[in-house]
């Protein structure tokens, strides 16, 4: 649901870029879940105080007191628990309900399985790693209504506008 991007202050705050619609979101909870983007295993915080700050989100977590430790939680992902969360509404949807799925091209070639979103300026990005015979770097495809056609979360596949070669 965010990122750690650095400290704010001198007694341990946390400045935070978050990733919802509305930053201030992250608030509404009182646990978060912190990793390395590595792979590390989560590990719950217990969130202190926090408010916006000139557009930023800021925040203090148990067990980080200094600078120092809050300088070595820079590039942490930020997350809470998913039961904690709202059920999606009607046509929405939760990233980390893509990761995984299949991503078809209109003539029914296998692009390759999301691997993660990337929070862009201009819109969201799917990581999508190419099937195992086919050589190349990850592809990055744009989430938006012109490229992706069908979202098919049960049937485990997402259905896009984009070329094999691109």
């Amino acid at each position: 649901m965010g990122e750690i991007v650095g400290p704010y202050g001198v007694r341990g705050w946390l400045k935070v870029r978050s990733f919802a619609e509305s930053p201030a979101t992250l608030l509404d909870f009182d646990e978060w879940w912190l990793k390395r983007a590595n792979g590390e295993a989560w590990k719950a915080f217990s969130r202190l105080e926090g408010r916006m700050h000139s557009g930023s989100l800021v925040v203090a977590l148990g067990g980080v007191e200094t600078r120092e430790a809050a300088l070595a939680m820079k590039g942490f992902e930020v997350g809470v628990p998913r039961t904690a969360l709202p059920a999606a509404a009607q046509g929405e949807i939760y990233w980390e309900d893509l990761t995984g799925l299949a991503v078809v091209n209109r003539t029914g070639t296998l692009l390759g399985e999301v691997r993660g979103i990337v929070a862009h300026g201009a819109h969201p990005l799917l990581r999508v790693a190419r099937p195992d015979e086919a050589a190349g770097p990850e592809r990055l495809i744009p989430y938006v209504p012109a490229i992706i056609d069908r979202v098919d979360v049960e049937g485990g596949r997402i259905e896009v506008d984009w070329g094999a070669d691109y």
